[in-house]
């Protein structure tokens, strides 16, 4: 059957149940080859999208019902596929790759298909409890203290802004006259953005350059503090870094906690991206002192492999969280039922949000369908990964290791001759962005471009437990060829390289 009601439409928006199997069943056959090939065999992007964007952005509204809607959605697949970039493919190795769970995806679906509603115990509770369990076994996860807790949200932004509004309200109130706020310019722009939602004035922001290895200077830091008390502000946040995007580097935590406690400032870490590494031995000691934190951002869309969408908040004292947004519940959300009693949260007094996603579906099935276990060892394997790169670049002919590897990033540049000029300054720079482009044109990886003191280098992310060393090397040796090719450097042979 390949018609809905013979094209014309249905005012009940339904379609008849063997439609509905067949539908469903052709979406999943769709999905289902993405993510168990993973992307691979296929391009990680590719050339022709522009035209299929131009053309989908400018259709008329559809009137009529569809007349073959087993073709719209076959067009739907083709779209996805060849129409975006791949963040699950093992060689994009660009930004924060978010390889996506199988789990994850059917979680999605369940929560969708149920409708599920998660801000509000009474028609929530199953939803509510699934979600406090899943935020219980996170904050588990990272090393927390006992006590933190907080919910899903949509990703890194909305947690930052989440956690920002909470200390701003327990620090200087929702007027927040003369409050100032400090972090490095390495910070992500979430955190700008959020403090000028939250009416504080780019007079009161303080970026602080970072120090030769990307960190806040700790001394300046006082040091402005001091300055701006002197001058009649009320400093009240310092955030931290937890892997910065660009080169994965950490803050250091312990003194930072340290100086906030002693100055009575509230320390709020952005590990939107890092923060998973603490699930490993090796990736607990980089990230020492996350636990002393007051506020933490984390996206389990990220380096926990959940689909795009999944951000955490956490909170050492979670009543900050209620002080900031909890309402006095209006007559028709009032019903006096028992739902409300016993232990449990309300979540629309945690947020801003009412209707929202059941995101902790994603992360709550996962973990239990794989274990705690493979996510600790799915983490180890992109560090691991990244080491292994790392190596291979610094003893590799016409590569330079630049930074890393921190937290499954490694950034590296490329060589000019032995003899005679190569391209330097803005002509490397220019060179770096072009291999970038030429990786994508051909569909064969995805790397992003940084800048690290003042130049433009090649960044590497592999987070992505899909990813094999010997694929990552391959990207390298490609990478290396189009900067030969663009620059005019000569080609060195690689030899045996571990």
């Amino acid at each position: 059957m390949n018609t809905i009601s013979g094209g014309r439409a249905s005012d009940s928006l339904t379609l008849p149940p063997e439609a509905v199997d067949a539908l469903g069943q052709r979406v999943w056959e769709i999905v289902a080859g993405h993510l168990v090939a993973g992307g691979e065999g296929a391009p990680v992007a590719s050339a022709g999208a522009a035209a299929d964007a131009a053309r989908l952005g400018s259709e008329a509204l559809p009137e009529a019902a569809a007349d073959d809607p087993f073709a719209l959605v076959d067009e739907v697949g083709r779209l996805l596929r060849e129409g975006n970039a791949h963040p699950d493919h093992p060689d994009f190795l660009a930004f924060v790759p978010s390889p996506g769970t199988v789990t994850g995806v059917l979680a999605s679906a369940l929560a969708t298909g149920f409708a599920v509603p998660t801000g509000w115990r009474f028609s929530g509770g199953v939803s509510s409890a699934i979600e406090s369990a899943a935020v219980r076994w996170l904050v588990e996860l990272l090393g927390l203290a006992p006590g933190t807790s907080g919910l899903f949200v949509s990703g890194g932004s909305t947690a930052n802004l989440t956690a920002l509004t909470a200390a701003r309200d327990a620090l200087v109130g929702t007027e927040a006259r003369g409050a100032s706020a400090y972090f490095s310019d390495q910070t992500h722009f979430s955190v700008p953005r959020a403090l000028h939602v939250l009416g504080i004035g780019e007079d009161r922001v303080r970026v602080l350059p970072a120090d030769a290895h990307r960190r806040i200077p700790l001394e300046v830091l006082a040091r402005q503090v001091a300055r701006d008390r002197r001058d009649g502000l009320r400093p009240f946040l310092v955030v931290a870094n937890a892997g910065t995007t660009a080169t994965g580097d950490v803050d250091p935590l312990p003194e930072l906690a340290a100086f906030c406690r002693a100055e009575g400032l509230w320390l709020h870490v952005d590990g939107a991206f890092g923060a998973p590494a603490a699930l490993t031995a090796r990736g607990r000691g980089v990230l020492e002192g996350l636990e002393e934190a007051d506020s933490l951002s984390v996206d389990p869309h990220k380096w926990l492999f959940q689909p795009a969408g999944t951000g955490c908040v956490l909170l050492r004292d979670p009543a900050r969280l209620t002080r900031a947004f909890g309402i006095g519940l209006p007559g028709y959300l009032d019903t006096g039922a028992t739902g409300h009693e016993g232990d449990g949260v309300d979540y629309l007094h945690w947020g801003v949000e009412q209707t929202r996603e059941f995101r902790a579906l994603r992360l709550w099935l996962s973990l239990k369908v794989f274990g705690a276990d493979a996510f600790r060892a799915a983490v180890q394997r992109g560090l691991a990964t990244a080491e292994d790169v790392a190596a291979y670049i610094a003893v590799r002919p016409g590569l330079e290791v630049v930074t890393g590897p921190s937290l499954a990033v490694v950034t590296f540049r490329g060589l000019p001759p032995s003899t005679g000029p190569g391209p330097t300054g803005r002509d490397a720079d220019a060179a770096v962005e072009a291999v970038c482009q030429d990786l994508r044109a051909e569909g064969s990886a995805m790397v992003a471009a940084v800048t690290v003191a003042g130049r433009r280098v090649f960044r590497l992310c592999t987070i992505n437990p899909r990813a094999r060393p010997e694929g990552v090397r391959a990207v390298v040796d490609r990478i290396a060829a189009l900067w030969a090719a663009r620059t005019g450097t000569p080609q060195q042979r690689v030899g045996a390289v571990r």
